[in-house]
């Protein structure tokens, strides 16, 4: 993939960041390139790969070295601190771009390095088990997808949908129910149990939604989506929260009004029956029962977490089950929805990338896409059901000619940053239950709604890093030393501020997103709360995600670490954020002035072409998403199926 130019200074970098520490190789004493190559591969669009290549042709130039603070020489030239000091300098640029730059290779770099097939020793010098491989007796499949001719196909169906997370899984399931015959198309493969308990880079890039990965104008490293059969429903960390009543009153407001009523309640009830949403699994991790200590000494809000999963062993396995759950307790829509489906004669296909819907004297006949080998697949159908995502639902409406000036408007998420806390008792927080408590604290910051929730995760190495800043090599070192001793608190905010999804020149989406000052104050606020959780939990230290190192040694005040994160600020590549939830760029709403969808879900200028997925959101859910998203997918799929039938 690289060229050797383009290698060498990808190594050179890479080895700057992470040079080993105590007999731990380097990034030059593994195949960072390899590693590197693959996670690019999968993350990055073509465009932003392209753009890559160039930068790394130029990075051991003489030119680059005058960007750089290193006067006219080359980086490969210089000594490991003068090299250190010119990575440094660009993390901490006042120019928003070479912040973002720096940032984009930090991720990807640091990344790869701790997923590498060769970084045995790395994740073994910090505690972190090696990927136990799949269960030997795992289940045959229960799904079986239909076989496409290398040549390309012709299919026909009453409903085509595309996607299958958690709105078209469950878009397809009741609409099999009404005996419609139904196809979905997903893009990615097929992974059921006997496929899961891989390591993290098989994990990442086979599971999750690949680019674009540098987007969102650097104010994310990552925008966090699945990309298998059952979406993100398979990756997820199980939470299952329905949507609250105040969000419901909110979207009801924007003119989809059965959010407020019984549909939408019935809709609710169906889904949490279906995923067996429960919260008898809730035996808190390590994690969570710091961060109960915590919120209890306090006196703030504490609670269980409600989680689709059945007979699930809250231990070992359930801190792996954000890549795949090897024993088969999360109750994804392959496991739910999907299976009904095919129960009821839907037929499944994967690898099959839907390019355009067919759109016909104002009604929707089918989709073209692009099979798995590459070959044209054509299915002519009664109506089409878009649940691509928040990202990909827009781009393919652009593509099918769609103009309404709202598709892609009002991108919603929420921004996630971490405070990490260091303790002297042992945590291992990449065990234990996925999420099993969370506080509602500080959720309504500004009386309408909008504040942060806390919640935790668990910590793989590779993962650490999206939240984890670097100021040198050995700070670096010290901190992965001391990972099993550090408990993250995710900070959660729900977004007043809004962006939106355009599409490239190459179809692809084009992400613009900045975070607003409404939005700044409330992740502040979410920050030192965090760190006050950490503090009352007994840490001995904590420190903001900050690229210019906010920290705090405790006991004590943390008056100055509140101080240093508002000087810091929330700004491009400023803090380390990743983009969770992303919702709203097809809104329902009750009109195509202030929505890009009607009450039903259905496209203001192509009533049978229905979208029902996260993008129907007109306001942040606020929490996570699944069941709302399974919600609303219910609820258009059964207004669909009465019209059809």
């Amino acid at each position: 993939m690289f060229s050797p130019r383009q290698a060498r200074a990808l190594t050179a970098i890479a080895d700057t960041l992470v040079p080993g520490w105590d007999g731990v190789p380097g990034a030059r004493d593994i195949d960072i390139v390899a590693s590197v190559s693959r996670a690019a591969a999968h993350k990055m669009l073509p465009r932003e790969l392209r753009e890559l290549k160039i930068f790394l042709d130029l990075w051991d130039t003489r030119g680059m070295g005058l960007v750089s603070g290193l006067g006219p020489r080359r980086f490969s030239a210089q000594s490991r601190a003068r090299r250190e000091e010119a990575l440094f300098g660009w993390g901490e640029s006042r120019s928003p771009a070479l912040r973002s730059v720096f940032q984009g290779l930090r991720s990807l770099l640091i990344g790869s390095y701790y997923i590498a097939p060769g970084a045995a020793a790395a994740r073994a010098a910090i505690g972190y088990p090696e990927a136990p491989g799949p269960l030997v007796d795992a289940p045959e499949r229960s799904l079986r997808p239909l076989a496409l001719p290398a040549a390309g196909a012709d299919l026909t169906a009453d409903v085509v949908v595309v996607g299958s997370g958690a709105g078209g899984g469950t878009a397809a399931a009741v609409l099999a129910a009404a005996g419609l015959d139904v196809l979905v198309l997903e893009k990615g493969g097929y992974h059921d149990d006997r496929d899961f308990g891989a390591g993290e880079l098989d994990a990442l890039t086979t599971l999750y939604a690949g680019a674009p990965a540098l987007s969102a104008e650097g104010q994310f490293s990552s925008l966090m989506a699945g990309g298998t059969l059952g979406g993100g429903t398979v990756v997820n960390w199980s939470t299952s929260f329905a949507t609250p009543e105040h969000v419901r009153a909110e979207w009801a407001a924007h003119g989809a009004r059965q959010f407020a009523g019984d549909e939408f309640s019935r809709a609710l009830d169906a889904v949490q029956r279906r995923l067996g949403v429960n919260t008898d699994h809730g035996r808190a991790s390590s994690r969570d029962a710091i961060l109960e200590r915590g919120l209890t000494a306090l006196g703030w809000h504490c609670e269980a977490m409600p989680r689709n999963v059945l007979g699930c062993d809250q231990g070992v396995e359930c801190g792996r089950c954000g890549y795949g759950c090897r024993i088969g307790a999360k109750q994804s829509t392959v496991k739910t929805w999907l299976r009904d489906a095919a129960a009821d004669g839907a037929r499944i296909a994967v690898g099959v990338e839907v390019r355009r819907v067919i759109v016909e004297r104002g009604r929707a006949t089918g989709v073209e896409a692009i099979g798995p080998d590459g070959a044209p697949v054509t299915v002519a159908a009664r109506a089409v059901v878009v649940a691509a995502g928040s990202l990909q639902t827009p781009p393919l409406l652009r593509r099918s000619g769609l103009r309404n000036e709202r598709i892609g408007e009002n991108l919603r998420l929420h921004p996630v940053t971490a405070v990490a806390g260091v303790f002297d008792e042992d945590v291992r927080p990449w065990e234990g239950g996925l999420q099993t408590r969370y506080s509602t604290e500080h959720a309504d910051l500004d009386g309408a709604g909008y504040g942060v929730i806390y919640e935790t995760g668990p910590a793989s190495p590779g993962a650490i890093t999206l939240f984890q800043p670097w100021q040198s090599a050995a700070r670096h070192a010290a901190d992965m030393r001391a990972l099993r001793h550090t408990v993250q608190v995710g900070v959660i905010v729900r977004d007043a501020g809004s962006g939106r999804v355009t599409v490239g020149r190459d179809g692809e989406p084009v992400v613009r997103y900045r975070l607003g000052d409404h939005d700044a104050a409330h992740m502040q606020r979410g920050v030192v709360g965090a760190a006050e959780i950490l503090a009352a939990a007994g840490a001995r230290s904590v420190r903001s995600s900050h690229q210019n190192r906010v920290d705090a040694h405790l006991p004590g005040s943390l008056e100055g670490f509140a101080a240093a994160a508002r000087r810091e600020g929330y700004g491009p590549a400023r803090c380390m954020m990743i983009a969770l939830h992303i919702m709203g760029t097809a809104a329902m709403g009750g009109g195509r002035d202030t929505s890009a969808t009607d009450p039903d879900g259905a496209t203001w200028e192509v009533p049978n072409l229905i979208v029902a997925d996260a993008s129907c959101f007109p306001t942040p859910s606020g929490v996570n998403p699944m069941i709302s998203i399974e919600a609303i997918a219910h609820m258009n799929a059964s207004r669909l199926a009465a019209r059809l039938t």
